[in-house]
């Protein structure tokens, strides 16, 4: 049998007969090397899924805890109050609880002491559009009282994430709850207003700086100086990088000589 070349082919007869009418095929025939059939389908392209932004994080973890029951607190409210603002913001506020008004629209400080809020971040050149403000509790307390501590405990997981989530540079407690739960200390606003210190929340170091809650100012009206001078204070203190925390040397342990068993 005479070897197979690379060609040129030779245009010999065909002498297979045609597959449809089983008539002899004339003129010459080449060896197809297309399998038979339609092309494979191409593999499909694996659609590229879009990074959530942190607005829409916070907009999925708030329609989560809109159904929470932690606590008693969900059997009086109205609405769950989350936080609202800039998810972007470099300052957050950190309130006490929902109060009437809040409890009844859903957002945080939109009362006389959220009004007082407005007039103070205008006396800095800010609004609140562009700040974020939560409360330690997410469900207004009856007659307005004060959190109690298992309120708090079911409560600040909610308050811990939206930390996590939009971190801010600085965090700015109002009050005496805010401030005690944030700083993990027991020492009242009276003794640390405007004495910045940095702690590490929500897994980053920031600024921690507790401030007068404005309804103090409406109670009190001469604590509004003291209020205004806290709050001229923050326009410096976001512009300041936190310091990261020094590294911890752990010397190293050196190992224990290997002791011989006596055989007897």
């Amino acid at each position: 049998m005479a070897a197979l070349t690379d060609g040129p082919w030779p245009e010999t007869p065909a002498a297979f007969p045609d597959a449809a009418d089983g008539t002899p095929l004339s003129g010459p025939v080449r060896v197809s090397t297309v399998p038979s059939g339609g092309a494979p389908p191409a593999a499909p392209q694996s659609a590229s899924v879009p990074e959530l932004t942190r607005a829409d994080e916070l907009r999925a973890f708030g329609e989560v805890v809109a159904s929470c029951t932690k606590c008693a607190l969900a059997e009086g409210r109205t609405q769950v109050v989350f936080g609202s603002g800039n998810p972007d913001a470099d300052l957050m506020f950190v309130g006490e609880a929902p109060g009437f008004h809040e409890d009844k629209q859903g957002i945080p400080f939109v009362g006389a002491a959220g009004k007082l809020l407005e007039q103070l971040l205008e006396g800095i050149g800010l609004t609140r559009q562009e700040v974020y403000i939560a409360n330690v509790l997410l469900c207004r307390p009856p007659g307005n009282r004060d959190p109690m501590p298992q309120e708090i405990e079911a409560c600040e997981s909610h308050l811990w994430r939206q930390i996590e989530l939009i971190e801010p540079r600085v965090v700015a407690t109002l009050g005496n709850f805010a401030t005690k739960l944030l700083s993990g200390r027991p020492t009242g606003i009276t003794r640390v207003h405007g004495q910045e210190q940095e702690t590490t929340l929500g897994g980053r170091r920031v600024l921690l700086y507790p401030i007068y809650h404005p309804a103090a100012a409406l109670y009190t009206p001469r604590m509004l100086d003291v209020l205004n001078a806290d709050f001229a204070r923050l326009p410096e203190l976001m512009g300041r990088e936190a310091t990261p925390p020094e590294p911890v040397y752990v010397a190293p342990v050196a190992a224990e000589p290997a002791v011989q068993l006596g055989l007897f």
